[in-house]
């Protein structure tokens, strides 16, 4: 699924070939997506797009009056392709802007494209986001507090966008390991200490996503088409059995809240 990361190289793509650009026609050749794309995407034509921002794992393009929110569900990509360019199979929307097509391609359709008048901070999809974790927000303090309310393993704390938005499964794992902290100490028992280490961890973790284009499991893809590969210098995500690659134990895999989690024993105490 994409996670923050692979959400901000898609923004950061799209910004400076969307911004100042006008939008023409918009085709949605399936609307049936996570939820039903409403009428009101298809009549955007002639809005000029003023930014392209970011809510954890959601798109927010900027169009003045209003903002279209797009969000990848488990398999999207957003690409810029040539207008004439034949859809696929599972390309859904295209938007016209300036002299390219802004194309959502999703296998699954657990994405959504949504238009929203109001704030999108007050949008139902967004109102509950907790903190964005590369803000000045997030600090040690912020995430002591947050964290001392909750009964479940910290591993499972950050994958809950209700509290620190888009860190997802991968980047919780390697964040844990580069804090020296076992995924299943209990929230609530986190100190201060711990926070003080846990927090830079997380930061260095999505920072260093984000250099590398992201995560490219399956369908992941940048704006340009470009896969990401974070996941080939992953610590400890999915190397199961694998040496440390600090001090050569066999790395240790366990299952937390349906998803798989990446440990090592002697490092992550």
């Amino acid at each position: 699924m994409p996670e923050l990361p692979e959400v901000e190289v898609t923004r950061r793509g799209l910004e400076p070939r969307l911004v100042g650009r006008r939008i023409g026609a918009v085709a949605v050749r399936e609307a049936r997506l996570r939820w039903r794309v409403p009428a009101s995407v298809r009549s955007l034509a002639g809005r000029e797009v003023r930014a392209v921002k970011r809510r954890g794992k959601y798109l927010l393009i900027d169009c003045g009056d209003g903002h279209l929110i797009v969000h990848l569900g488990m398999s999207g990509s957003l690409r810029l392709v040539a207008p004439g360019t034949a859809p696929g199979k599972h390309d859904h929307v295209d938007v016209a802007i300036g002299e390219r097509l802004l194309r959502l391609r999703d296998p699954r359709r657990f994405g959504a494209v949504l238009w929203t008048a109001a704030p999108p901070e007050r949008h139902p999809l967004l109102r509950h986001l907790g903190v964005e974790p590369l803000s000045r927000a997030l600090d040690a303090a912020h995430l002591h507090a947050l964290a001392r309310a909750s009964r479940v393993a910290i591993k499972n704390f950050l994958m809950d966008g209700r509290r620190v938005v888009g860190v997802g499964n991968i980047y919780a794992s390697e964040s844990l390991f580069l804090a020296g902290l076992d995924p299943r100490t209990p929230a609530r028992r986190m100190s201060l200490e711990k926070c003080r280490r846990l927090v830079p961890a997380i930061k260095q973790t999505l920072r260093a996503a984000i250099r590398a284009g992201g995560s490219t499991l399956r369908d992941f893809v940048a704006s340009d088409g470009a896969e990401g590969y974070f996941q080939a210098r992953a610590w400890v995500y999915d190397r199961e059995g694998k040496p440390c690659r600090r001090c050569a134990t066999p790395i240790k895999r366990l299952v937390q809240g349906q998803r798989a989690t990446y440990y090592c024993p002697r490092c992550q105490r």
